[in-house]
């Protein structure tokens, strides 16, 4: 009888086996401690919303809504329900849901799976993890300024260079009439000269000008920089809070760009919008984006209330760290356990017990389906590990209630002898007294 045929992962949504995943685990690590440190609390919403709730807050014309969410109507009560493919509107509906604001503003965070239907490449997939931050109902320049250190502060801590690893933009997109006016502009430059404009360029011309010019159409490149800047509709009240922004990294001496041709595509956006963008990652080099969104808490029916946020790809942060070697390596064991004898588990396996509880890391050689392996075949698998540390429960070490403990990366450290009965005091790296430190 055949074997069926294997069961493949659906295009664009990627495994994580166990050695990447504990490089993620470690970098999140670091995620959370940052985040606790600036005061953020976690928050987790579904990973499904009602589609109405992308529709309403993203905008009907973005490329989101049109063409990249994985929408359904649920079969046993026909509601209209989507995929989340960013956090942001769904913590706002949960926020506006839970009356969350009534206490004072919010800082909070998740992380977590998004889904958008576009063509899988290096850095793009259908199914990415995002670290999502949100403050709500502050709307001062300090904050967009906090969030912007808060960034750096991560990659100084995971060894990503500012200026040579990874550069900030900034923008102002305005307030909303600063908008429609900047709108208005952009389409009569780009109907001036329609003989230029793509396919593309025509369908949003009337629906979302302010998107052509993310067109990556070299034929538009000159039409596209000789149009309209929003930077130049901008208000004295625009100007100041970006002015405020810039103030707050010029006194910490963080380097940025002001990028006139920085937008958003999505429609909740206003005021401070920022990029951290890499040269590592080729045409995939936004690592990281956010912006102010001071109208989406009242778009989504909640009081008007300010709000301010980013998104980081954990995918592109991971491919980041790759490309600069500071990817860490998967963590070892601290010790490999090996047996002679599989009779002599229900002696050994209270000592291993004992040590995991003191917050030693143990990896047990088991048995396979020929049964137990040579200790000569453990050693082999003991190195291969990665583990400092082999014990070895022969028949002659369990026969006077012992155990031999043989250093597998020091070959000048002799093997020795030590009780089983003081585990806790089998030396550094053994014991929860004096752990050393896992170079693996």
């Amino acid at each position: 009888m055949s074997r069926p045929p294997p069961i493949l992962a659906v295009k664009g949504m990627n495994d994580l086996l166990p050695d990447e995943a504990q490089r993620w685990e470690r970098v999140e690590s670091v995620l959370r401690s940052l985040l606790e440190r600036y005061g953020y609390r976690n928050v987790r919403t579904p990973i499904v919303e009602p589609t109405a709730l992308f529709v309403r807050g993203l905008g009907e014309v973005t490329d989101i809504v049109e063409k990249e969410m994985y929408s359904f109507e649920d079969s046993m009560n026909g509601d209209r329900l989507t995929l989340r493919p960013e956090a942001t509107a769904g913590i706002v509906r949960a926020v506006n849901e839970h009356n969350a604001l009534y206490a004072g503003p919010l800082r909070i965070w998740t992380l977590g799976p998004m889904f958008r239907h576009e063509r899988p490449q290096k850095g793009r997939s259908r199914q990415f993890h995002q670290l999502d931050v949100e403050v709500l109902g502050l709307p001062g320049p300090d904050v967009d300024a906090e969030l912007i250190l808060m960034l750096r502060a991560l990659w100084r801590e995971l060894g990503i260079v500012e200026g040579r690893d990874i550069v900030l933009e900034l923008n102002s997109l305005g307030q909303p009439d600063e908008r429609r006016a900047h709108r208005e502009a952009l389409i009569a430059h780009f109907e001036a000269h329609a003989e230029q404009l793509d396919d593309e360029a025509r369908r949003r011309l009337h629906s979302n000008p302010l998107r052509i010019l993310d067109t990556k159409n070299p034929a538009m490149a000159a039409l596209v920089d000789s149009a309209p800047r929003l930077i130049d509709h901008l208000g004295a009240a625009s100007r100041a809070h970006l002015d405020g922004v810039c103030r707050v990294l010029d006194a910490v001496g963080l380097a940025y760009v002001v990028n006139p041709r920085l937008v958003r595509g999505m429609d909740y956006y206003n005021l401070t919008v920022f990029e951290w963008k890499t040269p590592h990652l080729g045409a995939q080099n936004t690592v990281c984006g956010g912006g102010r969104y001071d109208q989406l808490v009242e778009t989504l029916g909640g009081k008007p209330s300010p709000g301010i946020g980013f998104g980081l790809g954990m995918e592109r942060l991971m491919l980041l760290l790759e490309a600069i070697g500071g990817a860490a390596p998967p963590r070892a064991p601290d010790v490999y356990a090996m047996v002679a004898d599989a009779a002599h588990w229900p002696q050994v396996m209270p000592v291993l017990e004992q040590l995991r509880a003191q917050g030693v890391s143990v990896l047990q050689h088991a048995a396979g389906i020929d049964g137990l392996a040579s200790l000569k075949s453990q050693f082999k698998k003991a190195d291969a590990s990665g583990a400092r540390y082999a014990l070895v429960f022969g028949a002659d070490e369990l026969a006077e209630a012992s155990v031999s403990i043989k250093h597998l990366r020091d070959a000048a450290q002799p093997q020795r002898r030590e009780p089983l009965a003081e585990a806790g005091r089998w030396g550094p790296g053994l014991g929860a007294h004096n752990p050393a430190p896992n170079k693996n």
